[in-house]
């Protein structure tokens, strides 16, 4: 009698698992807003971090991530300094040799003379800067809207004479503008929009747009503008009849994150962070570590890399802890019944063999 009995009850809680755990599968599949991981707090994140850094910063690691970029040309002080204050913050004794290496590599390339002939380089070319000069060489004109209408009349031009078209700078230029005219909509103001077309552009000029950036860019020039028009925008008014406003929203709404990043931390850190934004949720993602992280945010990027500096900006939801405790108690509910069909069968089969002896 009590083994059926219990073999009920475990049917019965096999059956209420099973339930639940379809149901909850269910939801995630009708609706794409419960999804089984969520944005972490900002304690969360730096907590996650903190965990992460334990195996991650070892003495062997922040050494060879500081031999890297000392071996740069121009060389990277803002990720070389963070590399060093978070060896310091941790209480990481670096080789002697390798202190005195980038003593010796900041010295010469803090010089008069070496930041006159490096800053003009920059001025002259872009891709020459380092992340500690741009922003003083080259900031001026990128972070204005003459940019932008520079940027499209170029491009008109070039349409014209049948040349090459930068879809690419097009494209920034196009979402810097629209958002000064506050044409493109999106999730921040028309000022957060073109702070970071901005900073995106001075990134391209850099070579620190991510390949997929780049592609995104390139297909809302494609898809957006209104070509036989292009030629003829000489001003903000002229805009709206040259593009599709929706074709540059994906565009956009990865732009405001930036911002949203360079207003967390500032405009060096955010171009030199820029390589890890792919889309919409990696600006998202990188823009709350920084708002979570503050000025230690470089540091545990370089060591901890995308990936793992990402995973830390993410929790599991409940949604997600109901799928996974209803999923146990399947697994235990079935474990259970079969084990218990398994012992009866074995308790029956002792029983046969016992009676003939009997």
């Amino acid at each position: 009698m009590w083994r059926g009995l219990t073999r009920l009850i475990l049917l019965m809680v096999l059956a209420g698992s099973l339930a639940g755990t379809t149901l909850t599968a269910a939801r995630i599949a009708s609706d794409p807003l419960i999804a089984p991981f969520v944005e972490a707090s900002k304690a969360q994140i730096a907590a996650a971090t903190e965990r992460m850094l334990i195996t991650a910063a070892t003495p062997e690691t922040l050494s060879a991530h500081i031999a890297n970029r000392l071996a740069e040309t121009p060389r990277n002080w803002l990720a070389l300094d963070a590399l060093v204050d978070l060896a310091y913050e941790r209480k990481i004794p670096l080789p002697s040799a390798l202190n005195a290496a980038v003593q010796t590599a900041r010295e010469d390339d803090h010089s008069y003379y070496a930041t006159v002939t490096s800053c003009a380089a920059c001025a002259y070319d872009p891709a020459q800067c380092s992340l500690s000069e741009v922003m003083i060489c080259q900031a001026s004109i990128a972070l204005t809207p003459i940019g932008d209408i520079a940027g499209i009349t170029r491009a008109g031009v070039a349409y014209a004479s049948g040349d090459e078209v930068d879809q690419i700078d097009l494209a920034l230029s196009v979402v810097g503008l629209g958002a000064t005219a506050a044409i493109l909509a999106s999730g921040g103001s028309s000022g957060v929009v073109k702070a970071g077309a901005s900073l995106a552009k001075l990134a391209r000029k850099m070579g620190r747009l991510s390949p997929r950036l780049v592609d995104m860019a390139v297909t809302a020039a494609r898809t957006g503008v209104n070509w036989a028009s292009l030629p003829a925008v000489r001003s903000v008014d002229d805009l709206t009849a040259a593009i599709r406003t929706e074709a540059f929203l994906p565009l956009t709404n990865t732009l405001t994150d930036l911002s949203r990043l360079n207003t967390a931390t500032d405009a060096t850190t955010a171009l030199h962070l820029l390589p890890m934004v792919d889309d919409a949720n990696d600006a998202r993602r990188l823009a709350n570590a920084a708002e979570a992280l503050g000025p230690k945010l470089v540091g545990r990027a370089e060591v901890l890399g995308k990936s793992r500096l990402f995973r830390a900006t993410l929790r599991f939801s409940e949604t997600a802890w109901a799928l996974g405790a209803g999923l146990v108690g399947l697994m235990l509910s079935t474990a259970s019944l079969i084990g218990g069909v398994i012992q009866h069968a074995l308790i029956k089969r002792l029983r046969r063999q016992i009676k003939p002896s009997a």
